[in-house]
């Protein structure tokens, strides 16, 4: 059995939130599947700009995921809402744990005013997790959900929360600005869970999509596992289980790939074929969509789903 993999924590500058380290080794080489071509569309430079000019923070390029350059070349991004420092210290996660700033009250109207000059049909908005805030920041959420549907009321949107800590409340707030799409990850099995996510329990999340689809039957609930971090395929696929008791409808399902070497190490590079099982496996257990591949994020391609799913 392969074994947790472990991380060291190293104080920064905000004390009482670790940084996550593991051992300075070399990364091992990408297999075929999962490099990529970097576009050259004059997109990509249009959506840049167009960010930078609205100070907006996206998960693409804090997480350093791997697609944003096909997505900024099709004019899609994902918006970070609540700034882009994290009070967890995660250890797959490359946003950076600080203390956080005060919340920005323009910020909804201008994420709002970058959907619309994108003409974007589906827009994911995420957040850094904000433990500092008494509702975690489920309020910006409203009122950036809300910003958005006033100047577009056709847009699909999808959030992608943290746990809020479990507060009912919290999630009431998000819940009542009536997104069409819920996110919260899983991330990984039961088993790495304390390994991998600083401060947040695997039951927690069940939790909090269990309450989300209870309390709105309503907005679809989806959530996302990363591979290659020691999982066994029956981990996977009790995870799987697990997420369908709660009523979880929408499952994406991506490799791992290490931001730094400060973060955890990849284990194992899952091969394309693996993932076609699974997302094949999860279809039969019922889940409405599935994402399941090498370079699958919780956002990535969302609109396939949202035009035609909701």
């Amino acid at each position: 059995m392969t074994p947790a993999p472990r991380i060291a924590a190293a104080s920064n500058s905000w004390s009482g939130f670790p940084t996550p380290a593991a051992p300075a080794v070399p990364r091992p080489r990408l297999p075929e599947w999962l490099r990529i071509k970097l576009p050259t569309s004059q997109s990509f430079a249009v959506t840049r700009g167009l960010l930078e000019e609205l100070r907006l923070h996206t998960v693409c390029e804090s997480a350093k995921c791997p697609n944003h350059w096909e997505c900024w070349s099709r004019g899609t991004a994902t918006f970070m809402i609540a700034g882009d420092r994290c009070t967890r210290a995660c250890g797959f996660c490359a946003v950076d744990t600080a203390k956080p700033l005060p919340l920005e009250a323009d910020e909804p109207r201008r994420v709002a005013e970058a959907a619309r000059r994108m003409r974007l049909r589906h827009v994911v908005i995420t957040a850094v997790a904000r433990d500092d805030l008494p509702d975690g920041g489920a309020a910006h959420f409203r009122a950036t959900i809300e910003a958005v549907r006033d100047v577009n009321p056709s847009i699909v949107i999808e959030v992608l929360t943290p746990d809020f800590n479990d507060r009912d409340e919290a999630l009431a707030e998000v819940i009542a600005a009536r997104p069409q799409v819920f996110n919260h990850n899983l991330e990984t099995v039961r088993r790495l869970t304390p390994s991998v996510r600083h401060r947040a329990t695997y039951d927690r999340s069940l939790s909090v999509l269990r309450k989300v689809k209870e309390r709105a039957p309503e907005i679809f609930t989806k959530s996302g596992l990363m591979l290659g971090l020691g999982e066994h395929a029956g981990e996977v696929i009790e995870a799987m289980r697990d997420l369908r008791s709660v009523g979880c409808q929408i499952l994406t399902l991506g490799q791992y790939l290490q931001p730094t070497l400060r973060h955890l190490p990849v284990v194992e590079f899952v091969p394309p074929g693996r993932f076609e099982e699974l997302g094949a496996t999860a279809r039969a257990m019922g889940f409405v969509h599935v994402a399941s591949g090498p370079l699958v994020r919780s956002s990535y391609h969302a609109e396939e789903f949202g035009s035609g799913g909701c």
